[in-house]
């Protein structure tokens, strides 16, 4: 199974540019991620530093131009930034999948 299958056709960004996304959320996740909890909406907390939350926010913003099923929340805090993510019913599975990426480190 290819390592973005679960990236649903409905996604407007570029083929050829969607592992570089992937690897802009990894690498953030991979940084400064501490915490994910599944209860209803993804909700991601990372921990803040320079920047941490205008990263946070340019990704999101970037993402919901692609693939306008995103919602995305971000909290900010003085320790952590929280990133709370929903989708539409029609795309929980891309959530479910993000949910699994993101516990396991980005490493599929």
């Amino acid at each position: 199974m290819d390592d973005l299958a679960w990236v649903p056709q409905s996604c407007t960004l570029p083929t050829e540019a969607q592992p570089l996304r992937v690897a802009e959320w990894d690498g953030l996740f991979a940084e400064r991620l501490t915490a994910v909890s599944r209860s209803g909406p993804l909700r991601l907390d990372l921990a803040g530093g320079p920047d941490v939350e205008e990263r946070m926010r340019d990704l999101a913003d970037r993402e919901v131009g692609c693939c306008s099923f995103f919602t995305f929340t971000v909290t900010s805090g003085e320790a952590l930034v929280g990133l709370d993510v929903a989708v539409d019913h029609e795309h929980a599975a891309v959530l479910d999948a993000l949910a699994e990426r993101t516990a396991a480190g980005g490493r599929r």
